[in-house]
């Protein structure tokens, strides 16, 4: 069956006349004379695609020596064995396939005999939906009929209500913990060579010492200390909430003495920033003129490796008589990828409610790019903020059209880009593109689900007198963002969902397979609250960020690919019940030849790059995509795969976790003396993690 994929990629690239592939030029002459570096990335690209394509002929041959050869150099070595690699796993993967799956294997022979019979390649939107039948079913039918797909997946998520939450949040500034994560990195090396750093004399010497210093970690687009403080999203971010807030108390739905808690994580990128992070966000906040109503908090690795030393590692040792509680430093912290940070501003609030604030109910994290808009929300939607979080559909109990018993004791909204606003709040932030595809896109799109879901899910509205009335009927969310989502601490604790530290990229649809198939009782799941939307506005001010972001952003996108696929393995061995479930956006990121369609997107997107004479962007995205591609198929390589090994064990420390909570909670009901010197332990942490927001 394997020829039958070869044969689909050599009439791709050999394509002649008009056809989405024409303008792909892999005539290549395999020879070291006179090329420059880039010169060699296309070249090296160009074979494996000749090479995979394996039709026999001198170019074939040439390729396939050429890669060899470059393999055995010390410069180009780890990309051309990048490529040889993908030869044989690809080989591997889709033969292995077609023996298991029928269909598959049916749909790629369709495809092989499409194009081999000369059938018409210059209809784009029929080929990319026949290429996406097999390599990313996930697309098709989409764009023949976009409100018919709508309205399919609309019912599949709908849910029907058994009972309202008989206790809803009443008092969201005194229930509602709310939390953002912070990605902090040094000085622009412009602002310390020219001295402009701003700050008293003592942090910023600090900062110029800290710059010195080795990178750790590595994020997309952290904040830059000394950043303008018109760019600085915790002020930006931080500066709406509490704008949110006081609109609140106008409307009467805060005492005017209350002040919410905010909790932010502070990733960083050196680890000098540990120390400094507080002191330079408690400066920030102060010169920017204050903020008075709400209460900050801010941690680093430094101060969760303090709670896990002082109080989780000993709770174990007395609670739970586990001597080595060791990958409890592991998984509870902020730095590393994404997926830690993310389970930490979750699970810590369970914490917070038992050993600080026990009027916390809830969570529910917000982005700093992004801001309430209360005037239009109040006037568009016919509630504020807080009148939305106050919904009993927050932790009703239901089922779904499959009849399956649902707890949706989480919760999320949806974003509406600043720039569209002005018509209206319910404008999709990710819409249906309208453009023609480039040649990667023939192969994974996943922009098209995701307009989907956004359509679908985040965009579905109650009305009293329709089939979505709010109360009986209502949305239930697997599409969900970083920002605009809770869960109320009882679903936290009996649950127990994490995203893995493995994740860098969508730790936020990562959340909710930790438990998606929960098999006692209700499997937990996000309530779509209709009209609670906030207004994202990265493209407004950070756009600076962005552009230097997208090479590794993109790549990321291509890991995700892998760990989401493999990580759906792990959960169950018959991953396609995960993915009926989260189809189309998250699952189309589960698919059942990850590795083929990550190379094939990979080497496509390169010579998209070198066609559209964007050769220094093709040459960044092989440097760093290869080396990132290969750590993240290196991790999920074999029947027992790294990645499944981490899984369990981070699932046996979120356990242990929950279960120290519960003995705490004990402990502090019988007023154990150990229990109550943790408390107070823990009390010390927190009141020293607290910063002050008030002016200067």
């Amino acid at each position: 069956m394997f020829e039958y994929f070869r044969s689909i990629l050599d009439g791709l690239i050999n394509t002649r006349g008009k056809s989405p592939f024409s303008f792909l030029d892999l005539n290549e002459q395999f020879n070291m004379e006179s090329r420059n570096d880039l010169d060699i990335y296309r070249m090296l690209n160009a074979a494996f695609l000749i090479a995979l394509a394996g039709k026999d002929g001198s170019d074939t041959e040439g390729a396939k020596k050429f890669l060899q050869t470059m393999s055995e150099s010390n410069e180009w070595k780890d990309i051309a064995q990048f490529y040889l690699n993908g030869i044989c796993l690809i080989r591997n993967e889709i033969s292995r396939t077609c023996k298991k799956d029928a269909d598959f294997a049916q749909r790629l022979k369709g495809l092989a005999d499409h194009i081999s019979n000369g059938s018409d390649t210059a209809d784009s939107e029929k080929i990319a939906e026949t290429i996406w039948s097999v390599f990313f079913p996930e697309a098709t039918g989409i764009q023949t009929d976009r409100q018919k797909q709508v309205d399919m997946l609309r019912e599949k998520r709908i849910v029907s209500i058994k009972e309202l939450n008989k206790e809803p949040i009443t008092d969201p500034g005194r229930q509602i913990l709310f939390t953002s994560n912070v990605l902090l990195t040094i000085p622009s090396k412009s602002i310390i060579e020219t001295d402009k750093l701003d700050f008293r004399s003592n942090l910023k010497k600090k900062l110029q010492h800290v710059s010195d210093e080795e990178q750790i970690y590595f994020y997309d687009h952290p904040i830059q200390t000394g950043v303008e403080p018109e760019k600085n999203e915790v002020l930006y971010g931080l500066q709406g909430l509490a704008q949110a807030f006081e609109y609140e108390k106008k409307q009467g739905n805060m005492s005017m003495d209350t002040k919410p808690v905010c909790l932010l994580s502070v990733s960083v990128t050196h680890q000098g920033l540990h120390a400094i992070a507080k002191d330079y966000l408690e400066e920030e906040l102060q010169r920017s003129g204050g903020i008075d109503s709400l209460s900050l908090y801010v941690f680093t690795e430094s101060d969760t490796q303090r709670i896990v030393d002082e109080i989780l590692i000993p709770a174990a040792g007395r609670y739970t008589r586990q001597a080595d509680a060791s990958l409890l430093g592991d998984i509870f912290g902020v730095d590393g990828e994404y997926g830690r940070h993310y389970s930490f501003l979750k699970a810590i609030t369970a914490l917070w409610n038992i050993i600080f604030q026990p009027d916390i109910r809830a969570t529910f994290k917000i982005d700093l790019d992004q801001i309430f808009p209360q005037e239009e929300l109040k006037k568009q939607t016919g509630s504020t903020m807080f009148e939305h979080f106050m919904s009993p559909l927050w932790g009703a109990q239901g089922h779904d059209p499959e009849g399956r018993p649902l707890e949706l004791g989480m919760i999320a909204g949806a974003l509406v880009n600043e720039n569209d606003i002005g018509d209206s709040v319910f404008v999709p932030d990710v819409r249906f593109p309208g453009r023609a595809l480039s040649a990667d896109e023939y192969f994974f799109f996943s922009a098209l689900p995701q307009a989907l879901s956004t359509e679908a899910e985040m965009m579905s509205r109650y009305s009293s007198n329709g089939k979505l009335d709010g109360k009986n009927r209502c949305i239930q969310r697997i599409h969900v963002t970083g920002g605009t989502n809770g869960i109320l601490i009882d679903s936290l604790r009996r649950y127990r969902p994490f995203t893995p530290t493995f994740m860098g990229r969508a730790e936020d649809q990562a959340y909710i397979l930790s438990v998606l198939l929960n098999q006692e009782g209700p499997r937990l799941a996000y309530v779509h609250k209709d009209g609670l939307i906030m207004r994202h506005d990265k493209e407004a001010f950070a756009q600076e960020a962005i552009q230097s972001a997208r090479i590794p952003k993109m790549v990321g996108d291509y890991v995700r690919i892998i760990y989401f696929s493999e990580y759906a393995r792990a959960l169950k061995e018959d991953f396609l019940e995960i993915k009926d479930i989260v189809d189309p956006f998250t699952g189309c990121f589960i698919s059942k030849i990850p590795v083929s369609v990550v190379y094939l997107r990979f080497a496509f997107k390169v010579l998209t790059f070198f066609s559209s004479k964007r050769a220094e962007d093709g040459a960044e995205f092989i440097r760093i995509g290869v080396q990132r591609i290969a750590d993240a198929l290196k991790f999920t390589d074999g029947t027992d795969s790294n990645l499944k090994e981490q899984y369990n064990k981070e699932r046996m420390g979120w356990n242990l976790y929950y279960d120290i909570l519960d003995s705490l909670e004990q402990g502090l009901k019988y007023r154990d003396p150990f229990t109550i010197d943790l408390k107070k332990k823990a009390e010390d942490i927190i009141h020293q993690c607290r910063i002050l927001t008030g002016k200067h």
